[in-house]
């Protein structure tokens, strides 16, 4: 009996061992790669069905400005977020957004904000700077823009109006250096360097209001 039992045992650990263990599931990094890809594939389609599908340039810029993009990009994304921090020190509502962003996203690696701010900033550029905004004009690629920022709850307004003016500031600086490589500069600047700040440091504290002499 003991010899039978033994069998089993060793026929039953096999049959486990030979079964094919269940795939792991997807990773946030994979995950969000395929969901801007699948977006500047679809302003792919748009630009190409109305015979542009030149995505990156706006017109016929020089050489030089085409240079001169990407670091007019990094300059306006890091005045951006100075005007974020200034925010976070002065105003109530800017500190509760960090608070629920801080809640949402969860800790986040440096590879992982890497990928998301790069896949953001290429992805949503090449589709609302690049495909809509010669298609549907300034002011409703931003509105479109804006609409894809509208997080859960009322908290998040401010987030969505901030992502209505920087589609416009973004479609200027688009028209205004001939290409994408100024809002894809200042995207990837500002995302990552704000995700970097809201995922390893508390909000703010409020300052003290000073007491009037009696």
């Amino acid at each position: 009996m003991r010899a039978l039992s033994s069998a089993r045992r060793a026929v039953h650990s096999r049959t486990v061992s030979s079964s094919p263990s269940p795939p792991p599931p997807l990773s946030r990094a994979t995950l969000v790669i395929g969901l801007y890809a699948g977006m500047a594939l679809v302003g792919l389609l748009i630009a190409s069905g109305r015979g542009d599908p030149d995505l990156y340039r706006i017109g016929d810029p020089p050489g030089w400005l085409l240079a001169a993009g990407p670091a007019a990009g990094v300059a306006f994304g890091l005045a951006f977020v100075g005007l974020t921090r200034l925010a976070s020190r002065h105003f109530q509502w800017a500190r509760d957004l960090h608070r629920s962003f801080r809640d949402l996203l969860g800790p986040l690696a440096g590879g992982e904000i890497l990928i998301l701010a790069a896949a953001s900033s290429i992805g949503e550029e090449l589709m609302f700077r690049g495909a809509l905004l010669p298609w549907l004009g300034l002011w409703i690629q931003a509105g479109i823009f804006a609409l894809l920022h509208v997080g859960p709850g009322k908290r998040f307004l401010p987030w969505t109006a901030s992502a209505f003016a920087v589609g416009v500031a973004f479609g200027l600086l688009a028209r205004e250096t001939g290409s994408l490589g100024g809002p894809i500069a200042a995207h990837f600047v500002i995302n990552f360097v704000n995700l970097r700040y809201i995922t390893t440091r508390p909000p703010e504290r409020a300052r003290p209001t000073p007491r009037r002499a009696s």
